[in-house]
Parts: C-alpha cells; structure tokens; sequence
C-alpha cells in the first residue's frame, strides 16, 4: 500500500479532531474522502502531510513515517490545498518555473505547461489579474505536474465551469493510469462517484463507512406506486433487498444485480415503476442526512 493509516487519532483537550482512523490506499487508485466540515477530513490531511503530530496512531506514505519522516513525506506529495495561494506578481509560467525548480525536476515546467492547456489556461496572465477560475487551474497544474506517487487534492474543482471540472476528472484518471495514487477529498458527490475507485466517509472524526464504488455502481434503487400489498421476497433474496413503504409509494434498494429480484418484481402490483443507480448520494445521506 502507498498510504496507510492505523488508529490514527487527533485531540485537542477534550475535543476530538480525528479518532482510530484506520484506512489504505494503493497505488494507482483514487480514493475519495467525503464528510461535511468538522467531520475530520482536513485534520487528516494535515496529519497526513506531517504539519501535526497525532495523538495515537501512525500514518505512512511510500514507507516513510508521516511524524518522524515528514520532510521524505512531503518529497513523495503533492498537495493541492482547499484554498490555494499564488504568487501574485509573477505570471502563470513563472509560477510552473518556480514550483518545478522547487521540486528540483527539470521537466516539471513542460508538464505543468501540459496541463494548463488542457485547462485553457494562458500563462502569460498575472496571478493579480486572474480571475478566481483561472487561479484554481493554476493551482491545479502546480499540484499535477510533479512526478511524485501521491497527490492530494482538496476541493479540485472549487470556482470551475463544469466543462472545467470534467477535464479536472479526465487528468485524475491519467494519473490514476500512470500508477499514482490520488487522494480526493471533495463536496460535489457526483464528481467523486466518477472518479474514485473507493470512497471513505468521515463523521465527527469517525470513519464510518468505505464504500468500493464497483460494487456501489451495481446497485440499484426501485421507486413505485402500489396497487396492492407487496408479498415478501423468495428466502433466498430477503436478505439481499431493502423495502421502504409510505403509504401507496415503495422504496426497494438491491445491493447487487437486478436481474434475480426480476422474476419476483413482475409478479408486484406495481405502477409507475422507475428503476436508477443507487448512487454515492444514497450512502452518504445514510451518515450525514442531518449533518
């Protein structure tokens, strides 16, 4: 595994930032990280990157230490932060130039170059008179361009048009296909769901769920109107199916493939019958409905 997590845990007095946060991550994946604000997710990255010590626990990164090998740590990351800063005075391609000297990799600031066009981004601009979407991508190719294992990105597509954030989508999984692991933390639901591989759910400092997408992507949500009483599902898929009843509405969640409840379906007094992915957002409302 690239990155691992045991018991990792971060208190502040009484208050408690981040608890017994066990989590992997290998390499060529992404992984998402999902939770509202104060759910963890930033104290885990900051654990992670070695700006804090952890109460209890450890973290590694490609085998170093997070605590005691932080500086090794932050050689083998790149880290794109929720809300960057640039230099303002210098120009687009100063700051490639800048970062990819930084980094000591000669051919960073032709990378870099790459990925602002597929941004549409002109270098040649100012940071000072960027508007806040051109920053982002700025920022964005910063955090791509190195040729490091891990990269982190923390609310990638903040102030981004969507045929922006779609391009943001295609160059996590060119990295994904370069073999680097890419940790990406995220509100927008949707976008998670079609970049990750696996998802982590932090509440309160609780990691409560991981959700592999693949196996999420066969399950399937069954909304209908009942003209009748529903009959209870053959023994052997009562306990693949999730049945919801409100009045003359009915919810039925399946956690794997549709094709065996169908035989059972058909025989429902069902009507206006519309059947959909169960989607990332259905898990996530599982732990964060009220949050």
């Amino acid at each position: 595994m690239l990155l691992e997590t045991e018991h990792l845990s971060k208190h502040y007095g009484r208050v408690t930032a981040l608890t017994d946060c066990s989590l992997a991550a290998d390499r060529g994946e992404v992984l998402g990280l999902l939770g509202p604000n104060g759910s963890g997710k930033t104290t885990l990255l900051r654990l992670l990157l070695g700006y804090m010590k952890p109460t209890a626990g450890s973290a590694k990164i490609d085998g170093h230490n997070c605590t005691r090998d932080a500086v090794a740590v932050r050689k083998s990351v790149s880290y794109l932060p929720g809300e960057p800063r640039l230099f303002r005075r210098m120009r687009g391609r100063d700051v490639l130039s800048f970062f990819a000297r930084l980094r000591g990799q000669r051919d960073g600031a032709s990378r870099g170059e790459g990925f602002a066009r597929q941004l549409d981004l002109d270098l040649s601009t100012r940071v000072s008179s960027m508007s806040t979407g051109m920053r982002q991508k700025l920022a964005l190719a910063v955090a791509l361009m190195p040729d490091v294992p891990l990269v982190i990105l923390d609310e990638p597509t903040s102030s981004l048009d969507p045929n922006v954030r779609d391009v943001v989508g295609q160059l996590v999984r060119e990295a994904r296909g370069e073999g680097r692991t890419v940790l990406f933390s995220s509100h927008v639901l949707s976008e998670v769901e079609a970049v990750c591989d696996r998802v982590v759910i932090l509440r309160k400092g609780k990691l409560v769920h991981v959700q592999v997408m693949r196996e999420l992507r066969r399950q399937h949500r069954i909304r209908a109107q009942l003209k009748g009483e529903l009959t209870a599902p053959p023994p052997e898929l009562a306990d693949e199916v999730s049945i919801h009843k409100e009045g003359t509405s009915v919810l039925i969640d399946t956690p794997g493939e549709l094709s065996p409840l169908l035989a059972w379906l058909a025989a429902q007094p069902l009507t206006e019958v519309h059947v959909e992915p169960l989607g990332l957002a259905r898990v996530y409302e599982r732990y964060h409905k009220n949050s």
